[in-house]
């Protein structure tokens, strides 16, 4: 089951109290069992297109596309229209109406979960200029990681977990689901935005963030300008990449009663390795470690082979746990999830240290300059301890004489930064063969419309010669 038996469960036992709230608009436990049950019944289709912006319906369409045996695919509705056409062709002919279309009542309907090894989620990987990669998820696999990060994170039904990105994010959609499965009131915005944000939390009792660094930073530094209070925040959860010094030290003093938890994960894996930062401990960063395997998660460095690596050798990240997705429906190369006797893994590279996992990035993001193995991750972190730098973005451009040299975007925290300053301060904590050849500092970060950190789109701002990117000398 992933959540629908619990959903009637609270729904019988607290029928007024909310379950979700979308820019103010709220949701009961027994408003959402009884819309979600009513759409349900108008729909027969075995695979529903969810492609809707954040609001209160969507959880209601959500909950009723996954009922029974049904499967739900969740698309980005930002994507171009060709691009959902074809995602929808893909699916087949099962697809082309669901639950969320209008239609005759089917009678009988109960809202219900299906057999736990069902599948029941069809993810489909980011994408701009091309058809994302599918893939598939078990009830069963949803139910494993909603108990593993219930533990991890200490969410209760006290919490009022806000996760201000967008719903087709699969950050936000597990928040989501986890909450309902859990019997915790569930918050977000029809849109990100950092008044908004600042304002559910100081007006709707927000306990719980989940989101993704750079919106962390902006909520971080601008609630301190603003002296916004968030010292009712208890949990601070953050995934899709590391979180720099610069935004710990932010988070810390903007909510100082929070414990910071930030976690490795990916769609196809579920939750692999975490840390933990309890409220009030020494801030810790600026390295490439990202805690222990989760609860019911083991983890292994294997190389291309399967052969298991010493410690501290990097190779592939594997882990092998009940979470892990059923594979993909189309897209995969053979290299997007491999399998390795049991152990699976999506091509992040890194390394095991004292029983700690440390990510380096992915193979695909790797650097190869003059023969050297470069990861951006790597030279970002080093960068982000340098006197000066709020952010930092590495990449490899083509060279004719090495293949590719590193060069590194880099947002200051004040005026007058020089490519010298930067040399100096990397000096004593960067190897010199992954030392950028060439900086620019970026007006802004570039990220994506879900919030990380783009390394394809600062390449693409230099080519063009925007406006955001400045050549440091």
């Amino acid at each position: 089951m992933p959540f629908l038996d619990r959903l009637q469960r609270w729904a019988d036992d607290r029928p007024d109290d909310t379950a979700v709230v979308v820019a103010g608009k709220r949701l009961s436990w027994g408003e959402l069992r009884d819309e979600a049950e009513a759409l349900a019944a108008t729909g027969s289709a075995h695979i529903a297109v969810l492609a809707e912006r954040n609001s209160t319906h969507f959880a209601v369409a959500f909950a009723a596309a996954v009922a029974g045996e049904r499967q739900c695919a969740v698309l980005d509705p930002s994507w171009p229209e060709p691009m959902l056409a074809e995602i929808v062709r893909l699916l087949g002919p099962a697809a082309e109406a669901g639950p969320a279309a209008a239609g005759e009542p089917v009678g009988g309907w109960q809202l219900a979960d299906g057999d736990p090894a069902s599948s029941f989620l069809i993810g489909l990987t980011s994408g701009t200029t091309s058809v994302p990669k599918a893939f598939t998820r078990s009830r069963r696999s949803w139910q494993q990681s909603f108990e593993a990060s219930m533990e991890f994170f200490g969410l209760s039904q006290d919490d009022k977990t806000l996760a201000p990105g967008p719903l087709a994010a699969s950050l936000n959609l597990y928040a989501l689901a986890e909450c309902l499965y859990a019997g915790a009131e569930f918050h977000t915005l029809e849109s990100f935005d950092v008044g908004d944000v600042h304002t559910a939390i100081s007006h709707d009792g927000i306990t719980r963030l989940v989101l993704v660094p750079t919106m962390l930073r902006l909520l971080s530094e601008r609630g301190l300008t603003g002296c916004v209070d968030a010292s009712g925040v208890k949990s601070i959860i953050c995934a899709g990449s590391k979180l720099d010094a610069r935004t710990l030290e932010a988070a810390r003093r903007w909510a100082p009663n929070a414990t910071i938890f930030e976690y490795y994960g990916a769609s196809e894996l579920s939750f692999v390795s975490g840390t933990v930062l309890p409220a009030g401990r020494p801030l810790d960063a600026g390295g490439t470690g990202i805690g222990r395997p989760f609860p019911g998660v083991e983890v292994r460095i294997l190389d291309d082979d399967g052969r298991v690596l010493p410690e501290g050798a990097a190779g592939n990240i594997c882990v092998r746990s009940g979470m892990v997705s059923n594979g993909y429906l189309w897209g995969d190369d053979g290299q997007a999830l491999r399998c390795f006797d049991g152990w699976f893994t999506v091509g992040d590279q890194g390394y095991l240290q004292d029983g700690e996992l440390h990510i380096l990035g992915r193979r695909s993001d790797m650097i190869i300059t003059a023969g050297k193995n470069v990861y951006p991750h790597e030279v970002e972190l080093a960068l982000a301890s340098v006197p000066g730098v709020a952010s930092a973005v590495a990449a490899g451009m083509a060279d004719d004489v090495r293949g590719q040299r590193v060069v590194a975007g880099i947002v200051p925290s004040h005026g007058g930064l020089t490519a010298t300053q930067l040399k100096t301060g990397l000096e004593e904590i960067l190897p010199r063969d992954k030392r950028p050849l060439q900086y620019f500092a970026l007006a802004e970060l570039p990220v994506t419309d879900r919030g990380k950190v783009s390394r394809r789109l600062m390449l693409d701002w230099i080519t063009a010669g925007d406006s955001r990117v400045r050549r440091l000398v």
